[in-house]
């Protein structure tokens, strides 16, 4: 019975001793396996991280080509806004131009016009009723010289001219007392004239007994009878705001004679 427990024994000793290499071989498959599954995730953990900096950059680059698209679109309408602005300039530019042509016509129009508007008034002047006679001769030499000034715009020139016949024009609608010197019986005294209008002027002397009215068919002072000293100096009140504006009876010279 010994020798038969004996033999089991080697017998298992045996078998254990048969069966160490393969239990090497499994072990050193498990820990190769072991081995590649850790190079494994390594490997993987680091294409991960590889993909995860490839997905940040692209990020980063669809985020700054966004931005630079942004930029082209709004320098392609800031580019449109400026060939807009250029188009107007040139459109205004062209505008200027044909109005610096049209002005350079105007002036050589113009200006015979004005010279012939000059002429006139000093015409107008020098036939009409002796009213001003300084005041107005004056106000037409002040025009005539203006004309000759080269440091005075013609657009000024004009003006003054224009305002000349419009205080003439006034003249002829409105009714002025004023005292001047009048030759009278080759002695000058000093007189209140009355204009009317354009339509008589008249004078009355400072002592009230004398009057007279201008008379246009002889270009000369006519004495009026004494008749009219009071209706006169009545014109004359008026003309001064002294009294309110009444019916006047006044010689007045017609085309056909006195009235």
């Amino acid at each position: 019975m010994q020798n038969n427990s004996k033999i089991k024994q080697y017998w298992l000793a045996g078998l254990i001793f048969s069966m160490l290499p393969s239990v090497n071989v499994i072990a050193g498959s498990l820990e190769h396996a072991i081995e590649t599954q850790v190079k494994t995730d390594i490997a993987a953990q680091q294409s991960q991280q590889h993909v995860d900096g490839l997905s940040e950059e692209t990020t980063q680059m669809l985020a700054e080509y966004r931005d630079v698209l942004a930029q082209t679109e709004s320098l392609q309408a800031y580019n449109d806004q400026l060939d807009s602005l250029v188009a107007s300039q040139q459109t205004e530019l062209a505008s200027i131009a044909q109005q610096l042509n049209n002005i350079e016509t105007t002036q050589r129009d113009i200006v015979p016009l004005m010279v012939k508007m000059i002429e006139v008034m000093t015409q107008f002047v020098a036939l009409d009723i002796p009213f001003l006679p300084e005041e107005r001769q004056a106000r037409v030499i002040e025009l005539e010289t203006l004309m000759s000034r080269a440091d005075v715009s013609l657009a000024e020139k004009y003006r003054r001219i224009l305002e000349a016949y419009q205080v003439e024009t006034e003249y002829g609608r409105t009714i002025e007392a004023y005292q001047d010197e009048l030759l009278i019986n080759d002695s000058l005294r000093t007189v209140d004239f009355l204009r009317i209008g354009r339509v008589s002027l008249y004078y009355l002397t400072l002592d009230g007994l004398e009057a007279g009215m201008w008379d246009t068919a002889s270009q000369q002072w006519q004495v009026l009878p004494s008749d009219y000293l009071q209706a006169i100096g009545q014109g004359l009140k008026v003309a001064l705001k002294q009294l309110p504006p009444d019916l006047l009876v006044l010689p007045v010279h017609t085309v056909g004679g006195a009235q």
